[in-house]
């Protein structure tokens, strides 16, 4: 079941992002380290209506923002759509323990139809460019790879942006 994340789930769902850094550092993807994500950063998306858990037999498993707001990173990006109505999609993650089972799927899968069911003209991510795993998984989804973002508190190098049309 997917649903609304709620202040009750916070610990969790901190937890959870916390095991995928450490497995990720485990595997040489530096991609989340102590600076992001923070805990407060899934507070505020919690407030904002835009965090959803995977929840499998009762126990959270996987996690995805969903928010129109586009982040001032992406503002240099040449993006196939107007900026006007898309669907951008943050801080996917699923529980090492689940890693390899299809669960990001689904998730990814609910994202976009929730992007459909809400008339969105594209949907927007963004990935580690050091984290080739996770840029397969997207090109055989069908997105499309635009251009290189940094954010320098958590690698030297660039995550690449990506569109999906609807």
């Amino acid at each position: 079941m997917i649903r609304k994340a709620a202040l009750s789930d916070l610990d969790i769902i901190y937890k959870l992002t916390q095991s995928c850094a450490r497995a990720m550092i485990a595997k040489g993807i530096y991609q989340w380290n102590e600076h992001y994500p923070k805990r407060e950063r899934f507070e505020k998306d919690i407030q904002l209506q835009e965090l959803y858990v995977f929840e499998k037999d009762a126990v959270i498993i996987g996690i995805i923002v969903l928010t129109e707001i586009m982040d001032d990173e992406y503002i240099r990006i040449e993006w196939l759509t107007k900026n006007d109505n898309n669907l951008y999609i943050h801080r996917l993650a699923v529980d090492p323990e689940y890693w390899g089972k299809g669960y990001a799927q689904q998730l990814m899968d609910f994202a976009e139809s929730y992007a459909r069911k809400n008339n969105y003209e594209s949907v927007r991510l963004d990935t580690f460019s050091q984290n080739t795993r996770n840029q397969k998984f997207y090109e055989t989804r069908g997105y499309q790879r635009l251009g290189n973002i940094y954010f320098p508190k958590q690698s030297e190098f660039p995550f690449y942006c990506y569109e999906l049309i609807l």
